[in-house]
């Protein structure tokens, strides 16, 4: 991506090297002059290694820096743990006036790069490298801090953000064969938090599974408790990165089924939370 807009943008291209805590602050310089710099790099380096001064210089100035955050989650298999981002939302997520958003496809997140260049404040973009299926259409509307339901279900909800959607609608086609009748949720935007869709999916189907390429601690699954712990009481139960590291893998799919993350996953910690819920 950003190869391309260098060939059609060189004047407004500047590559630091490798240096991401310098790129933060010439990208905080760029909005202090008026510009909405997008700064790039990898997930796991933009996040830790320049979290100083992603803190200091972008969200305590709420400065209007866009933060594209490439190569997240365990999309950067062949590099392994050091280069995996696992807990970059739970950090980003409690750090005051940062957005956080984390689109599940290509078209979802040419949808809201518009979304994020209109957002006045700094806005964290997490997007993988992996190759995934395509759900959503050219056209489809999205906004920064709403959720949205993509398939309707009664008997309880599966909230899912970014990549692994595709996982978690064949999750729900296996619990329809079931019996199960499962509603889908996705949460594009971490923060803000769409608390009310939250609160709606849990007064009508009584119980939900958060799914995420994440870090179980932190991430949607915190998002969904906290929204609902005060409102809305119910069994929550999550599908993520059980609190540990990860290691290198052929590719991100393999990464993913060794850390609890297959369909058939998904739909078994939905049929354990039906007992909960009963």
């Amino acid at each position: 991506m950003t190869r391309l807009f260098q060939q059609a943008h060189p004047d407004r291209f500047f590559n630091v090297g490798i240096a991401e805590a310098g790129m933060v602050d010439t990208a905080v310089g760029l909005a202090l002059g008026g510009k909405i710099p997008f700064a790039s790099a990898f997930a796991a380096l933009l996040c830790y290694r320049a979290l100083e001064q992603i803190r200091t210089c972008v969200a305590y100035n709420n400065a209007n820096v866009k933060l594209l955050a490439g190569y997240a989650g365990v999309s950067d298999f062949k590099d392994g743990p050091t280069h995996h981002s696992l807990f970059d939302l739970a950090v980003m997520r409690a750090m005051p006036n940062m957005a956080v958003v984390v689109p599940a496809d290509g078209p979802e997140l040419m949808a809201l790069i518009p979304e994020v260049a209109e957002y006045r404040g700094p806005v964290y973009l997490r997007i993988s490298r992996a190759e995934m299926p395509r759900l959503f259409g050219e056209k489809d509307k999205v906004r920064i801090g709403t959720g949205r339901v993509l398939e309707e279900g009664r008997d309880l909800t599966l909230a899912t953000t970014g990549i692994v959607l595709h996982r978690v609608l064949e999750a729900r086609r296996i619990l329809g064969r079931k019996g199960l009748s499962a509603r889908v949720v996705e949460f594009h935007t971490l923060k803000p938090f769409d608390e009310a869709l939250a609160c709606r999916c849990a007064q009508e189907t009584g119980a939900l599974v958060t799914v995420e390429e994440h870090n179980v601690i932190g991430g949607l699954y915190g998002a969904v408790c906290e929204a609902l712990s005060q409102r809305i009481p119910v069994p929550v139960l999550p599908v993520g990165i059980q609190d540990r590291y990860t290691c290198t893998a052929p590719d991100p799919e393999s990464l993913w089924d060794y850390c609890g993350l297959r369909a058939e996953d998904i739909a078994s910690r939905a049929e354990e939370l039906m007992l909960l819920k009963r």
